[in-house]
């Protein structure tokens, strides 16, 4: 098999959703290595970002798995999924280079809890209650958000690659 032949198989639609489904599941995993051997409580925002993966990983797979109209369908959401986990990423980001005099990822729990729809479930959906500007863990200078800022980007680029080519 030829090197083009073999770039173009590794690069077919179906295995680039699988790939994105398989990273998703490998970040998510490392999320919950830090989280119960590291002991690094997320935050709210860690929490959604958290979502983010897994909603990508999961529209992924169903991508890969999927007929080709339904599958490129659902890799446009996995790309929205990517984009939005790559938004809070950056605000989570921005939060933590510019912490602001009261430490509070947005809203707080109660605010929510009273004037949203979700009413009781919402506390049990965000489980996070670590510090969202505190820098407890970086690698190559990047912290946790913002690995998952390049991440989530890095995902919705590939879910776009796999589109252009179906």
């Amino acid at each position: 098999m030829s090197q083009t032949s073999l770039r173009r198989r590794i690069l077919q639609p179906r295995i680039l959703y699988a790939a994105v489904a398989v990273a998703c599941a490998a970040l998510v995993g490392f999320g919950m290595y830090l989280q119960e051997v590291e002991h690094l409580e997320p935050c709210p925002l860690c929490i959604l970002q958290r979502y983010a993966f897994v909603a990508v990983g999961l529209l992924a797979l169903s991508a890969a798995l999927l007929p080709r109209a339904l599958g490129r369908f659902a890799a446009w959401f996995g790309i929205v999924a990517a984009l939005s986990g790559a938004g809070v990423g950056a605000w989570h980001v921005w939060l933590q280079l510019h912490p602001p005099a009261v430490s509070a990822c947005g809203p707080s729990l109660e605010y929510l809890v009273s004037n949203l729809p979700l009413g009781r479930a919402l506390p049990r959906i965000f489980q996070g209650y670590g510090d969202c500007t505190a820098i407890d863990w970086s690698f190559l200078g990047l912290t946790i958000p913002g690995w998952s800022l390049l991440c989530l980007s890095t995902l919705a680029v590939f879910l776009g690659l796999a589109q252009r080519r179906a």
